[in-house]
């Protein structure tokens, strides 16, 4: 045995003192720092939908309306002096994709972009687009997933012409059941929204219809379509101010009961303070506050509720920076909540979220996807929010694995990096796409799968458990994070809310069916008061409370 002096005890000591000191340090040190996002590192896989040599920019989105597999997406793209829309197809659900960057329906030149996807009733793919050598807006449409497109069908054409919107009435109760639209902004003086409809699967169009009339001087941008489960068409657009950078000031409403032969409007519906800009700092880029709406049509406790999602600053409920507005109708479009700030960082702090798309999906859950630096103030991600409430309280997720520093495009226009993402939803999985030019430089359109019936619940076992089992939540007191377990005995629908000392409730962390098996959930409680608080999980057989202490 190897007996040791004092002073080598000593030197022992000294050293054992100063790594317990160290060790103090670094977790003194992680406790210090701003509490992070949990769902700051994306869960989902991302992938190019259709990689290639081309910029592929403005990406837009739909699905089959009886095949929930089919997914048609497309995007403007550019390959030095070539402009035209690139379409994509899936048969699985987003895992595989086919397709081409340039569409080639004939003449192959007059294709500009702003494409626009349709699949209507029959399965017939509708492309509309910007014409090239000759203004205006056109159509194209296929039946057999792009081999062969029919010739471009003028809709409105030896016009100035910008953002055509489509939709189709997918309702089989609807009296226009079956019935297409296009809205763009005639770009003449006074800058309007007008429309046209298709009930021949794109291969001929109404006459132009005047949606607008334009506001106190305002020009008219960026019209968005939804069709409700009665057949009732909705129109919404920004109204801008008349003179550069043209901020968009009101967001317009435009119903028909007619099948978008008559409209009853409101130019000033809601309220905005826009971004429109060809100065998105720090990046230098062009921006706008274009609106997208969709419609509860699942039939259940919200169904014909309307949601409308823009970008806004410096009017509440947004911050002194842009942040994404969700308002809300409960009436059909008679009247609007006063607005809720969607995404969930700290309010006013100097980053930027823009280019909403919404969707609400098969099960109600209402999902919105926008790209977002709270990050990075240099380089932008896209995040998901997700309300299972009608938009009382929302859930941020991280949807990409990798940030981008955004850009302008060469060829596409002054500052252009496109103008929009798209969002759309089936078999229980949402499917955005959004541009991105990482990681080689070059604007490409990448997509997630993102599973909603499960987002932010872990299922950390699929073995049956012996019971239904509520655990408390750790830690317990939290600030401001904390985790909740539970186990179900059978699949089933089951519900896992939060509430308030005065019953009110404050948070839906799950409103899903979910399969047999233990699962762990987190509750970020940031933006809550210290207090007392109760969770309470119902499936069938089953319900328990629990009481929690959030301390600040």
């Amino acid at each position: 045995m190897v007996k040791l002096t004092n002073d080598t005890k000593q030197n022992f000591r000294n050293i054992n003192t100063n790594l317990m000191n160290i060790a103090i340090t670094i977790i003194i040190f992680m406790f210090s720092l701003p509490l992070i996002d949990s769902q700051i590192f994306s869960q989902w896989a991302n992938f190019r939908i259709f990689p290639s040599v081309y910029n592929q920019i403005e990406p837009t989105i739909t699905r089959h309306q009886s095949n929930q597999q089919i997914l048609f997406a497309s995007a403007y793209t550019i390959n030095l002096n070539s402009r035209s829309e690139g379409t994509y197809f899936s048969t699985n659900g987003g895992v595989t994709w086919t397709g081409s960057d340039v569409c080639t329906g004939s003449p192959v030149q007059n294709h500009g972009g702003d494409p626009g996807t349709i699949i209507d009733k029959d399965g017939v793919f509708i492309l509309t687009h910007l014409g090239n050598i000759q203004n205006g807006m056109f159509a194209n449409t296929t039946t057999n997933y792009g081999v062969n497109w029919s010739a471009n069908v003028p809709i409105q054409s030896n016009v100035d012409v910008d953002k055509g919107s489509p939709g189709t009435d997918d309702a089989p109760a609807s009296p226009f059941y079956g019935r297409s639209y296009l809205a763009w902004t005639y770009f003449v003086p006074p800058f309007r929204i007008v429309m046209a409809y298709t009930t021949s699967n794109g291969s001929s169009w109404s006459s132009i219809i005047n949606v607008n009339n334009g506001f106190g001087g305002n020009r008219s941008y960026g019209p968005a379509i939804c069709v409700n489960s009665a057949g009732t068409l909705y129109i919404v657009w920004a109204s801008a101010n008349p003179n550069s950078p043209f901020t968009e000031d009101y967001i317009g409403v435009s119903r028909s009961t007619n099948g978008g032969v008559n409209y009853t409007i409101n130019e000033n519906a809601i309220d905005i303070n826009g971004i429109r800009t060809s100065q998105l700092e720090p990046w230098t880029i062009r921006a706008n506050s274009f609106p997208v709406i969709d419609i509860d049509k699942t039939g259940g406790s919200r169904n014909g509720w309307i949601y409308i999602a823009t970008t806004s600053k410096n009017l509440a409920p947004a911050g002194s920076d842009p942040d994404i507005v969700m308002f809300r109708s409960t009436d059909n479009g008679n009247s609007w909540n006063s607005g809720v700030r969607v995404n969930q960082d700290p309010i006013n702090n100097g980053r930027n979220q823009f280019f909403p798309a919404l969707r609400v999906d098969e099960n109600g859950g209402l999902n919105i996807i926008y790209y977002d630096s709270r990050n990075s103030a240099d380089s932008v991600d896209v995040y998901l929010s997700r309300s299972g409430d009608g938009g009382n309280s929302w859930s941020d997720y991280r949807v990409t694995t990798q940030r981008f520093r955004p850009r302008s495009v060469a060829g596409a226009g002054g500052g252009n990096m496109g103008d929009n993402l798209g969002l759309t939803s089936g078999n229980g999985k949402l499917y955005p796409v959004w541009m991105s030019n990482q990681p080689d430089d070059v604007f490409q359109i990448w997509s997630a799968i993102i599973d909603y019936t499960t987002i932010g619940i872990q299922q950390i076992s699929t073995e049956i458990p012996n019971s239904f089992r509520l655990e408390q939540n750790y830690p317990n007191p939290f600030n401001p994070e904390t985790k909740i377990k539970f186990s179900i005995l059978k699949d089933g629908f089951v519900t896992l809310k939060i509430y308030n000392t005065a019953g009110k409730l404050v948070k839906s962390l799950a409103e899903q069916n979910l399969r047999a098996g233990e699962y762990s959930v987190n509750w970020n409680a940031a933006e809550e008061p210290s207090g007392v608080y109760f969770y309470t999980i119902e499936t069938a057989g089953f319900k328990e409370s629990k009481k929690m202490i959030l301390v600040k």
